[in-house]
């Protein structure tokens, strides 16, 4: 059976924050003029990098970053709907291209800027000492988050780091599946799984302790933007995408654990 968390406080608060976020729920209306600024769909996993990224942009350009991170399927899935987003920055390439084909990108702002990790994380008071995958078909480990494999990159390669080691048939029914990627974290922080795999970028700034997974196990988390086709703000969307991948983004993006196009991979 598949683990699902309910009654949950932590869950509530979590739901809330996720539906609230969405950016076609906001109290504008429907004919306010929108203030200056651009509005980003991105990557759970993105958040802590993004944030900094966007205080940098507005303090470099005057032009305001809003954000709303989720699972990249589920942002994918409301860009298709008309979600008025500006620029989308997905955890994988493949979504880009999904939407790429559904004509909804503009075909030249296409580009790589990252490739994610994945770690596996344990609450820092935890008892079980678990610092391999391994280490999660033991009994005493019953509980274990993953990203919702079905709609959540990283969640597809936790799944595909445990079919390679052949564990997972052992442990899929352990398995809560969060809503994003940062979710799992949160529930592994909270008590509400005994583990989690989640992504480097979250780690590093967590107070958890973690294990960085061999990339060998799972397909390349190879990360990908686009400016969105039918944007009101089509040329600082374009700016926001060059500073991402820029002089300045950069070095932000690598102090997030991200391997940059051309550099060698986090140790």
């Amino acid at each position: 059976m598949i683990y699902h968390i309910v009654n949950s406080p932590l869950l509530t608060r979590l739901v809330l924050v996720a539906v609230s976020g969405l950016p076609f729920l906001g109290c504008q209306s429907p004919g306010a003029p929108a203030e200056k600024g651009i509005l980003v769909a991105a990557a759970a996993d993105l958040m802590p990098a993004f944030e900094e990224i966007g205080r940098e942009y507005q303090k470099t350009t005057g032009t305001k970053v809003t954000f709303s991170f989720g699972s990249t399927g589920t942002l994918a899935k409301q860009i298709e709907n008309g979600a008025p987003m500006d620029l989308f920055a997905a955890a994988n390439i493949e979504f880009i291209e999904g939407l790429q084909k559904k004509g909804l990108i503009i075909p030249d702002t296409k580009a790589l800027y990252a490739r994610g990790r994945i770690t596996l994380w344990t609450h820092a008071e935890s008892k079980l000492q678990i610092a391999k995958l391994d280490d999660l078909t033991r009994p005493e480990v019953q509980r274990v988050g993953i990203a919702n494999p079905e709609h959540a990159p990283y969640g597809t390669a936790a799944r595909e780091a445990m079919q390679t080691l052949g564990i997972w048939d052992q442990v899929k029914d352990k398995m809560v599946f969060a809503e994003n990627v940062r979710m799992a974290l949160q529930y592994a922080d909270t008590g509400n799984t005994d583990a989690s795999i989640v992504a480097l970028s979250l780690s590093l700034q967590s107070k958890g302790h973690w294990v960085l997974l061999p990339e060998e196990l799972h397909k390349p988390l190879d990360q990908a933007l686009a400016v969105i086709k039918d944007t009101k703000n089509e040329h600082e969307a374009r700016r926001f995408a060059v500073f991402i991948n820029g002089s300045q983004g950069r070095p932000i993006m690598r102090k997030y654990g991200f391997i940059l196009p051309g550099e060698e991979p986090y140790k």
